[in-house]
């Protein structure tokens, strides 16, 4: 996928929703060291993964992981571009990682990689459910880039897990380290959306990153309750739909969960599709919904 990004890519990409557009800036910043992370995990495991199957799996996930890394890196870089202070966002981020790298056997990052992957499913199905109003009227170049991230993280959505359960067959194992992984992954979510605030001028971001992240989940309840006017990111999303999701990121975190079984976004088969007959999926409208149109 060459997806290209220069200076002229907004940070506030979706105007109409400064939330997600946020949001999706963040998940740039953390997918590329989360990304890197994943990797030198699966290096370290080495020739633990004996099984033809799951080395197998090991690998395709690897490779899915390292483009990934590299289309995000573009992303990035563009807006490192325009504000040169976030570099240090990135050098903190990837410190971070390196340091749970050498703190932790390979037994633990299984664990933290197959919790996080846990949770994209249940998430990414309402953001593809819902993609007319998260990235309708955005810069298309980032709404590519998010939407193959998502749809590929829906493909692979059960390989984090065959990986850990291979190298920790106790399914307690992994639960027993879901407030580490978390509490991790909070603390890089805040890292970026403070450099965010401290590098990017409010006229260019209109809200306050820092209190997007924080506050993402309160903000949703006070909507639907009437305590607030503001829109949150899933302002769109049916009520019921999104306790069904918070309830899928709830049970993706018990021991004998496997993501394969969830529900799962119709439109991620309109976009194999497009893929498959050739479409430049790097400009691909995201409102198309029929697979034969």
């Amino acid at each position: 996928m060459s997806f290209e990004f220069d200076r002229t890519v907004p940070f506030l990409w979706q105007p109409a929703n400064p939330r997600f557009a946020i949001f999706c800036n963040a998940f740039t910043f953390i997918a590329v060291p989360f990304e890197k992370y994943i990797i030198a995990a699966l290096r370290e495991a080495g020739d633990r993964l004996d099984d033809p199957e799951v080395a197998a799996e090991a690998d395709a996930f690897l490779r899915q992981e390292a483009q990934h890394a590299a289309a995000h890196r573009k992303h990035m870089l563009a807006l490192i571009e325009q504000y040169p202070g976030l570099e240090c966002c990135y050098e903190e981020t990837m410190a971070s990682y390196q340091q749970l790298i050498a703190a932790h056997p390979v037994e633990f990052h299984a664990a933290y990689i197959a919790n996080l992957e846990a949770t994209f499913t249940p998430m990414f199905k309402v953001i593809l459910d819902h993609r007319d109003s998260l990235f309708g009227g955005g810069d298309q170049r980032v709404a590519a880039l998010m939407l193959w991230h998502f749809v590929e993280e829906i493909e692979h959505r059960s390989s984090g897990l065959k990986l850990c359960r291979h190298l920790v067959p106790d399914p307690w194992y992994r639960v027993k380290r879901v407030r580490q992984t978390f509490r991790h992954t909070g603390f890089i979510a805040n890292t970026v959306a403070k450099a965010f605030d401290q590098h990017i001028p409010l006229r260019d971001r209109a809200l306050s990153a820092e209190r997007v992240m924080e506050d993402a989940l309160r903000t949703e309840f006070r909507y639907r309750l009437g305590r607030t006017a503001t829109k949150p990111v899933f302002h769109a999303v049916p009520t019921g739909r999104l306790l069904r999701m918070l309830w899928g990121l709830a049970i993706s975190q018990t021991p004998h969960h496997d993501p394969a079984d969830q529900p799962l976004p119709e439109w991620a088969g309109t976009w194999m599709a497009e893929y498959d007959r050739g479409t430049d999926m790097t400009t691909f409208d995201p409102m198309r919904s029929d697979p034969d149109c």
